[in-house]
């Protein structure tokens, strides 16, 4: 079961400023641990929305937007995707994430569990997306 633990942004995120040595060490140990047990599937940083965009859909035709974009609660500074057997496993290992901006900084990440191809009814498409084989990364 795949999951994914999303790092809700801040303002200091999102105005580009780099997490402090101490944090950083928090983090590079928490997935050194992941890496170690074997559950880590990719971790990232984003960099801040004004370096981003976003494509809105509307009747049948695309716009791009620009970022800034204004609510940072909204936003997402980056993701820890792991890869364990089971919701509890995953609600342990989240339990266990450190501050992500710090222990002083209000803050909340959110944790998503992903879809797998199985979870899908059979069809061609879907197929399709099998032969890409993602997961074993043939394909970038």
């Amino acid at each position: 079961m795949r999951y994914m633990i999303i790092v809700k942004a801040s303002r200091q995120s999102e105005t580009g400023v780099m997490p402090e040595e101490k944090l950083m060490a928090e983090m590079a140990d928490y997935h050194e641990q992941l890496a170690k047990a074997g559950v880590l599937l990719d971790a990232s940083g984003l960099q801040p929305s004004a370096k981003g965009w976003r494509i809105r859909y509307s009747a049948g035709k695309r716009m791009v937007i620009d970022g800034p974009f204004a609510e940072t609660k909204e936003l997402v500074a980056g993701y820890t995707i792991i890869d364990v057997r089971s919701r509890e496993e995953a609600l342990e290992w989240t339990r266990r994430f450190p501050a992500p901006h710090g222990e002083d900084v209000e803050a909340e990440i959110e944790v998503r569990q992903m879809y797998e191809l199985e979870d899908f009814a059979p069809s061609p498409a879907v197929e399709q997306f099998r032969e890409l084989d993602i997961r074993g990364e043939s394909v970038r």
